[in-house]
């Protein structure tokens, strides 16, 4: 498998591909609204055990081992690593990765605080499954999306890893076969805070320091919980 590297981008226009969303019921926006509110103490302590969370779920090798995007901020002032063990195979979890965004699949996440909250998928959206460098991965619902308001697909490599960045931050991805059929997916962010735009540097401190550990914990448990009950339902008889 040959790596893919940069070298072409989307026009700055509205996802062709993006799925027709419908609006979240009632049920869904108080459900949504109930897991923000059990995750509050999570978002308002983070900085109390930054030094616990920066790691969690990660083992002292995975957070050794070189990632993609490693060299891109060498003073990012965020530096997190965090995993999670799937009863998976990584071509069983990779297109979860594939179809994240912003309107498209979501974020599996908090989905009132990073898709509108719509529901983010629970299955696989093949029109989503189309990666290509310089693709748009959307954080707002923004139909024109800029560095601002979204990561781009920088690099990957099919079933392994994966690697979105802006100008101030990287996300990487790492799967990582284990076991007789799971996969160890380990995942990286880096974030620069730069202070000579004090404001959004502010915004920088308070989106990582206070709110990435809540949701990017909760990303990763939704990522499994899909992938595994994938598993669980294809493996299912058919009577």
């Amino acid at each position: 498998m040959t790596v893919q590297e940069p070298g072409c981008s989307d026009a700055r226009v509205k996802d062709p591909r993006m799925p027709n969303v419908a609006r979240p019921t009632s049920l869904e926006l108080a459900t949504e609204l109930g897991d923000v509110v059990r995750d509050l103490p999570v978002f308002v302590t983070a900085p109390l055990y930054r030094r616990w969370h920066l790691r969690w779920g990660a083992t002292a090798a995975e957070i050794a081992a070189s990632l993609p995007g490693d060299t891109f901020f060498p003073g990012a002032q965020f530096r997190a690593t965090r995993a999670i063990t799937i009863d998976a195979p990584p071509d069983a979890v990779w297109p979860w990765l594939v179809q994240v965004g912003c309107l498209h699949a979501g974020f599996y996440s908090h989905d009132l605080l990073d898709n509108l909250g719509h529901p983010s998928a629970t299955g696989i959206v093949p029109a989503l499954q189309h990666l290509k460098i310089g693709q748009w991965v959307p954080m707002s619902p923004s139909a024109t999306p800029t560095d601002r308001t979204a990561l781009r697909v920088h690099s990957f490599e099919v079933n392994q890893w994966l690697l979105w960045s802006k100008p101030d931050s990287t996300w990487a991805w790492r799967l990582t076969p284990a076991g007789s059929n799971g996969t160890r997916l380990v995942t990286r962010v880096h974030a620069v805070y730069d202070w000579h735009h004090p404001l959004t540097a502010l915004l920088g401190v308070l989106l990582m320091e206070f709110g990435d550990f809540a949701m990017l914990r909760r990303m990763l448990r939704g990522i499994k919980a899909r992938a595994e009950s994938q598993m669980q339902n294809t493996s299912r008889p058919a009577v």
